[in-house]
């Protein structure tokens, strides 16, 4: 096999985890890998383990047993902010924004930037302009232009804008890989025709995508892999150019299975 034809290293993996809720067994030994510039895609009915695999993967919550691997070394997430402080970015369905707030100020929501000099250190003066050029640039780089005033309150904004300020957000600090949790849920045709627009463009710009979701169509119209969660652990990995959206249905809810599973 040539060095062409030889598969990059995982970014991502997650081998074996297992989570218990007292009796209930939310994970059994799930895996998942995820591979540089992918969008993969998680799959799964309604307690198959997606929320439990995300939120392991997030930090949000800690693993029973099981390994989680960035770039090929063991971490452990404790806490959110450990997985963003290794380049992990989460965007939850139910939007962590500030409605108040401004588009720029919530870009930064949590890691504001402060004023150079004393002014920043000592008297811990917010950097207002320098949060609104970069909540500019990182808008414009994934090419959203339904958002052109920093300045604008979210609460102004429609559920797509929305979605595209904490998908924007997340892209701009996230720098291994950014996890999009039902971004299109709720919202109409040409918003989720928007936010199907910036996953392939975070694809573009090198960040390796995980796709929770339960709309098939879309899924299949930007996923490069489909990862089948079925009772707490992976049953299949598929390629949409090789099943049908039914055949991904009928996998998920045990009606069929793939040759050698897993």
């Amino acid at each position: 096999m040539s060095a062409a034809d030889t598969p990059a290293a995982p970014i991502l993996t997650a081998q074996g985890l297992v989570k218990r809720f007292g009796r209930v067994v939310a994970l059994s030994g799930a895996d998942l890998e995820l591979y540089p510039g992918e969008v993969l895609a998680v799959i799964g009915d309604n307690g198959a383990g997606k929320s439990s695999l995300i939120k392991c993967l997030s930090g949000a919550m800690m693993p029973d047993e099981g390994v989680i691997e960035l770039d090929g070394q063991a971490v452990h997430f404790r806490r959110p902010q450990d997985a963003r402080a290794a380049g992990i970015e989460t965007v939850y369905q139910t939007l962590a924004v500030a409605p108040a707030l401004d588009i720029a100020a919530n870009m930064f929501l949590g890691r504001e930037k402060r004023r150079p000099g004393p002014l920043g250190s000592i008297l811990r003066m917010i950097d207002k302009p320098g949060m609104r050029r970069s909540a500019q640039e990182a808008v414009q780089k994934l090419g959203i232009a339904t958002i052109q005033n920093m300045n604008q309150a979210v609460e102004t904004l429609s559920g797509g804008q929305r979605q595209a300020v904490a998908v924007a957000r997340a892209a701009a600090f996230g720098s291994k890989v950014v996890i999009l949790d039902e971004p299109t849920a709720a919202l109409g045709v040409k918003e989720s025709g928007l936010v199907l627009q910036m996953i392939r463009d975070l694809r573009e710009n090198g960040l390796p995508v995980i796709l929770i979701s339960h709309n098939m169509p879309h899924v299949f119209e930007v996923a490069d892999r489909i990862h089948v969660q079925r009772l707490g652990r992976r049953v299949a990995v598929i390629k949409p150019d090789e099943y049908s959206m039914s055949d991904a249905v009928a996998i998920m809810t045990g009606a069929a299975t793939v040759a050698g599973g897993a």
